[in-house]
């Protein structure tokens, strides 16, 4: 698992190869993650927009916004976490996500980001 905080959010993500979906022969490789995103500051805040930056190992690299997550914009409280899995394909057995999410705090609308650490996508097999 990978962890960062910014401005007293913490994001939290682990990830999963999931050889059951994965068609490697295909060049398909899916993989699963869940973030867990935590408020430890004494504001509620809400997660208003994602920005994911997509690093496939075949030199694929791919950008995705959109507001929310998984259909979501979820409000935090102070000490409160929301956790959400979702998934990602690759065309080769390894690459890298990072990016960020766009709060709002709620008491003065004032929004800023806060960084999703980066972390890797392996295949099973190269973990050998």
């Amino acid at each position: 698992m990978v962890s960062k905080t910014t401005l007293g959010i913490r994001i939290s993500v682990q990830t999963q190869y999931q050889d059951l979906y994965s068609r490697p022969e295909q060049r398909h490789f899916f993989f699963s993650y869940r973030i867990t995103i935590e408020n430890t500051t004494d504001v509620t805040v809400q997660l208003l927009r994602r920005h994911w930056f997509i690093f496939d190992s075949s030199f694929v690299h791919t950008e995705v916004e959109g507001e929310g997550v998984v259909g979501q914009q979820p409000v935090l409280e102070p000490g409160q976490s929301y956790s959400y899995e979702s998934a990602c394909n690759l065309t080769s057995d390894m690459g890298t996500m990072s990016g960020n999410y766009t709060m709002k705090r709620m008491p003065d609308g004032e929004e800023f980001d806060v960084r999703i650490p980066e972390f890797v996508l392996m295949a099973s097999n190269r973990m050998n």
